[in-house]
């Protein structure tokens, strides 16, 4: 009957008094144990639930670099040659040629960077052919228009700056809710966050 009882407890079928009660009369140990494992399934619980947080950031790490993990960067030279591994040794995968591209750090070995750029292609770059300097591409098939102002729902209250193409590369200023502040070629205004690849959906930059 007991036994019985117990694997109950293991099928959450009692609840946690009495299984409390019952591990205690089979043995010190099983109840350590259980009360463990409903500590981790709480824990688990709640790092699934977080509401607002994007999947990125909630997974950041602190490398032996000191930066987050992942992140985004942007190129730095006009040719960048991507490895297949993090090492000279290591055949170039293939050349990007396009400076101030963003690209997104997913990875540190020594002084090797893996990156994913926006089609999802990953690969390994030395350090310092990467900047600290935020840039992103426009998304989309169509321009996008960028505004004088912080604009809300209503844009009709706001003057355009200028339109953009897809797959233009901006700098962005700061970025705080559902806009961006970005500049490109003396030109600066603002933008919606979602029309851009090169920031977390949550990320505050200023």
């Amino acid at each position: 009957m007991l036994r019985s009882k117990s694997l109950n407890c293991l099928l959450w079928r009692y609840s946690l008094d009495s299984c409390g009660i019952i591990y205690h009369k089979i043995g010190t140990m099983r109840l350590i144990y259980l009360k463990n494992l409903v500590f981790m399934s709480v824990l688990a619980l709640g790092i699934i639930s977080m509401g607002g947080v994007s999947y990125a950031e909630q997974n950041q790490i602190f490398s032996n670099s000191g930066l987050k993990i992942p992140r985004f960067v942007s190129l730095s030279n006009n040719k960048t040659n991507v490895r297949v591994g993090p090492g000279q040794k290591y055949p170039v995968k293939w050349v990007i040629n396009r400076k101030s591209l963003p690209v997104e750090v997913i990875l540190e070995f020594d002084h090797w960077r893996k990156i994913k750029d926006q089609e999802g292609a990953e690969g390994w770059v030395f350090h310092s052919l990467l900047s600290g300097k935020r840039t992103a591409i426009i998304l989309g098939n169509n321009a996008v228009s960028a505004y004088e102002k912080p604009f809300g729902e209503n844009t009709k209250k706001s003057r355009v700056s200028m339109h953009l193409e897809p797959m233009s590369v901006v700098e962005i200023e700061s970025c705080d809710g559902a806009l961006c502040a970005i500049t490109t070629s003396g030109l600066s205004g603002w933008i919606k966050r979602k029309s851009l690849w090169g920031v977390y959906e949550t990320e505050n930059i200023d």
